[in-house]
């Protein structure tokens, strides 16, 4: 069994961290930017808030040891994926900057209202997407390792029947059309970045349990694509 060192609040630890993560989400956008009066601003800060408390709260009447996992610091997480999502981290608090200060300076002149709003509806779909793949995963953890103290197994229900790794999906949608949302071109270059890291890390995650977690391997014989059916 791995050491575990639990975040303060134990099965509550999840509003501490949703509360933290909007109010650093939304000082990263409003701050850069020089005002409140961004709508678009206020719709990403309120996905973040809603997905967040949304998906904590059917965690906690379905499973609610993985909110512990997911507000846990583990010593046996996998030291590359650590590196990998800190960096997403980085990227994402870069993202919002620059979409601040493309707002404040105007560099970004092309994209129409309409096309926000789509975006706006996209990034809900993925997110929602997201949702399903936690929902069906016991074991969804925010970093990769082999939850052996938790008697990890194979999740095969939900999207997990068609793709190895659906929440990669609607993430990697998500880091795409928000930098849109924002009305900025420029801040698709951190959400191209983070889309990019969290396809090497769908890899590098596929490797790890195919050697490590049992039933993984026979599961991807069945289950052959990792993010996109008949693609890869």
């Amino acid at each position: 069994m791995s050491e575990t060192t639990k975040a303060p609040g134990g099965r509550f630890g999840w509003l501490r961290t949703t509360i933290l993560g909007t109010v650093i989400a939304g000082v990263s956008l409003f701050w850069p930017a020089g005002r409140l009066d961004w709508v678009m601003g206020w719709v990403v800060v309120a996905l973040y808030l809603v997905w967040d408390g949304a998906t904590s709260l059917i965690v906690m009447r379905t499973n609610p040891d993985l909110l512990v996992e997911r507000t846990s610091r583990r010593k046996d997480a996998k030291r590359w994926d650590v590196i990998i999502m800190s960096i997403i981290g980085v990227l994402t608090l870069a993202k919002h900057v620059i979409a601040g200060f493309d707002l404040r300076h105007t560099w970004t002149t092309t994209i129409p209202v309409a096309a926000q709003i789509v975006a706006a509806v996209i990034a809900i779909l993925a997110y929602t997407w997201v949702s399903w793949a936690m929902v069906s995963n016991a074991f969804f953890s925010k970093i990769v390792r082999i939850q052996e103290d938790r008697g990890h197994t194979v999740a095969t229900g939900g999207p997990y029947k068609y793709v190895r790794h659906p929440a990669y999906i609607g993430t990697f949608i998500f880091e795409l059309v928000t930098p849109i949302m924002l009305g900025s071109f420029w801040a698709l270059i951190p959400g191209a970045l983070s889309s990019l890291l969290f396809v090497v890390r769908t890899a590098l995650e596929d490797r790890d349990l195919k050697n490590e977690l049992p039933g993984y391997r026979e599961y991807a014989e069945k289950v052959r694509y990792r993010l996109l059916p008949g693609i890869w």
